[in-house]
């Protein structure tokens, strides 16, 4: 899973961050992944961990250097997942200048979607994503605000990567961030799509 940070100007702008001239780009492992319905489990070390709704997206087919004009072909769905953070670790990681790889990559730090095919999504960049937390909105954009769209995300990461398929891109989340604790229960959905449930633990 290649994950965005800092896709979206007023996240980056609540994290006291500057917009990246190029994709910030960091990797959770398989075995975060969740489906719907299968509890978040905090992890001991943390005491601030944060959701975040995103777009996510679905390689088809594989390759290198892939084309702007070419991009979305290699798309075979989109969905909608969360990126749970350790954030109290990863502020620390980053002040200390060390990767962000626990603070993301956790058990569980990856709810997931099932994926819409790409034929029924006529633009990926008009999409709305939400999340609610014990049912009081939190998260919601329009994927036209992301800072790089889904197909320059695909010609960068073919630039320094062989994208495979079954790749799965997180392609960001919006403002709102905030911390779960505890009996949360979290949805995350594109409105009249997809939508994904999860018990915080």
């Amino acid at each position: 899973m290649f994950c965005v940070g800092q896709n979206y100007a007023e996240h980056a702008k609540e994290m006291g961050s500057a917009v990246a001239e190029t994709p910030v780009i960091f990797l959770k492992p398989s075995n975060a992944v969740i489906e719907s319905g299968m509890p978040i489990l905090l992890p001991a070390m943390s005491t601030n961990v944060h959701h975040e709704v995103e777009l996510t997206v679905l390689i088809g087919k594989g390759g290198r250097n892939i084309p702007k004009s070419e991009a979305l072909k290699h798309v075979a769905g989109y969905g909608v997942g969360l990126d749970m953070t350790m954030r109290d670790v990863q502020l620390a990681a980053k002040k200390a200048g060390t990767p962000w790889s626990i603070a993301k990559g956790f058990y569980t730090s990856a709810p997931l979607s099932p994926f819409i095919e790409a034929s029924h999504i006529p633009d990926p960049h008009r999409l709305e994503i939400l999340l609610k937390v014990n049912g009081i909105e939190r998260q919601r954009t329009n994927t036209s605000n992301m800072n790089f769209k889904v197909d320059e995300l695909i010609v960068f990461l073919s630039s320094v990567f062989s994208l495979e398929e079954g790749d799965i891109i997180y392609t960001g989340t919006p403002e709102g961030v905030a911390p779960v604790v505890q009996g949360d229960v979290l949805e995350a959905e594109i409105p009249g799509m997809i939508k994904i449930q999860h018990y915080v633990q």
